[in-house]
């Protein structure tokens, strides 16, 4: 039977909640039903990458296993990247997009019938001034959207969908544009937009609406900013992203690269990776770490090659 320690999300900070006792139990039972072995442990956020170091440096563990939605997979990511300890993954968040892109299946019985497969594939991570994310990272719209949301959500309680709409509609009204000068692929050159989308391999992409990735080790950042600015071309390019009339060439510029560097005026920029936000300092730099994390996935996904000119 296979030895794993699971890093579970518990909001609270322990799982010694009523709520975080019975998702620990339901976890436990799930991996033992599928021939795991499972120490379940329940941590807040600030503390998922210290415990999940802290797991792969025990003896005789074969996986750490991330139970949360992506922040939480980011977060175990974190400590994992760049060593030999494989990654195993429960999607129990909202929208699971690492969980979805690697082919996981999103209930738990399912999810953790493939984490006892053993099945292990090594992905591509990205990395911006140093830390690690695993889906994709943005700078203007976005990190305003997701700063609001949170709190509203802390000060008014409102519920997560809702307050993302309220953030939405506050933003026509104080409409964030960024002034950056990009380094891509040697050449450099200024551009102001609304935002700026670094993705962990390339994107089908649309307005505030995660598309899906083919390939998740094709060793390169995907970089998209949109041609359209002001409230009314903002609000153009919602209305067809609303009726699914968004074309890539029409309404975003895609760069791919290894390497980007993102230059500001401001000395810091607020910057959201994998939907949490830091202030991080300026210049951002972008970089792709391939193949560095070893993650459970089904045997029957395989890597689907995508060239730069499909997203040009």
């Amino acid at each position: 039977m296979r030895n794993m320690i699971v890093i579970m999300n518990a909001r609270a900070g322990t799982n010694a909640t009523e709520e975080g006792r019975a998702q620990s139990e339901k976890i436990n039972a799930a991996l033992h039903a599928a021939g795991v072995r499972a120490d379940v442990r329940g941590m807040a956020g600030d503390q998922l990458t210290q415990a999940a170091r802290d797991a792969a440096a025990e003896p005789g563990i074969d996986a750490v296993v991330a139970a949360g939605g992506d922040g939480t997979q980011s977060a175990v990511a974190t400590a994992l990247a760049g060593t030999s300890m494989t990654m195993g993954v429960l999607p129990l968040g909202t929208l699971n997009h690492f969980a979805k892109d690697l082919g996981i299946p999103q209930t738990l019985d399912e999810a953790a019938a493939v984490i006892a497969t053993g099945n292990v594939r090594s992905v591509d991570v990205a990395r911006v001034n140093g830390r690690v994310f695993v889906n994709n990272s943005s700078i203007g719209v976005y990190p305003h959207v997701v700063r609001q949301r949170d709190q509203m959500q802390e000060t008014l309680g409102h519920g997560k969908w809702y307050a993302m709409l309220l953030a939405i509609l506050n933003l026509f009204r104080r409409f964030p544009q960024v002034r950056l000068k990009l380094l891509v692929n040697g050449e450099t050159f200024e551009h102001k937009t609304p935002f700026v989308f670094v993705g962990n391999n390339v994107y089908d992409i649309a307005l505030l609406k995660m598309g899906r990735r083919r390939q998740l080790d094709g060793g390169e950042l995907c970089l998209y900013f949109t041609n359209r600015t002001g409230r009314i071309g903002m609000f153009r390019l919602a209305l067809r992203a609303l009726f699914n009339r968004l074309r890539q060439d029409k309404d975003f510029n895609a760069l791919c690269s290894r390497e980007v560097w993102i230059d500001s005026r401001h000395k810091h920029i607020n910057v959201s990776m994998d939907g949490e936000v830091e202030r991080l300092q300026s210049p951002l730099h972008y970089e792709i770490w391939p193949r560095a994390l070893n993650v459970i996935a089904p045997i029957e996904i395989a890597s689907v090659s995508t060239t730069n000119a499909e997203v040009a």
